[in-house]
């Protein structure tokens, strides 16, 4: 059985945008529940379930559990399934961060790339 494909992007097309991202320091726009997303990948791995995960940095779009805050603020880390998200493309743009909380350092339990990894 091959990938999953939705939106004409497999599992492994979505995995590698991501990778890339966080490569190059490029922020990405992406549909996730239904709303659009800017996103800034941090990490990229699998979850305590062995699904696809990646830690992003919500900078602007609309979010369906709790409002946008100020850019720089640690409430934007969201941590999202590779499998529901859609439509994901690199855009131009400036890298944004926060710092992280605790709840956010556990997002990826195993960790493939990290924006902070040398390349």
């Amino acid at each position: 059985m091959g990938p999953k494909r939705a939106f004409g992007q497999s599992d492994s097309e979505k995995y590698e945008i991501i990778r890339n991202a966080i490569q190059r320091r490029k922020p990405i726009s992406a549909v996730y529940h239904g709303k659009h997303r800017l996103l800034c990948p941090h990490q990229l791995g699998q979850n305590e379930n062995g699904e696809h995960q990646a830690l992003f940095y919500q900078f602007g779009g609309e979010s369906l559990s709790r409002p946008l805050q100020r850019d720089g603020s640690p409430e934007n880390w969201r941590c999202l399934t590779l499998s529901k998200l859609f439509a994901i493309q690199p855009i131009d743009g400036k890298w944004h961060t926060a710092p992280h909380t605790p709840q956010t350092q556990n997002c990826v339990k195993k960790v493939d790339f990290d924006v902070s990894q040398p390349e």
